[in-house]
């Protein structure tokens, strides 16, 4: 118990940045299941086009 306690600040930094990064990668899988790209820019002028999961 003396361990978490001297810890606390470090455990709760560090449970906030696992939720963070949890909610951004939740995010992207529910963007890419619905079609989004992760980019931003349009397809048409994309260097990667052919190679895109959308195109497939």
């Amino acid at each position: 118990m003396h361990w978490i306690t001297e810890n606390l600040g470090t455990i709760i930094v560090s449970g906030v940045l696992l939720l963070v990064v949890g909610l951004i990668l939740w995010k992207m899988h529910r963007d890419r299941k619905s079609g989004k790209g992760g980019c931003g820019c349009g397809c048409s002028t994309c260097s990667m086009r052919d190679g895109c999961g959308k195109n497939k």
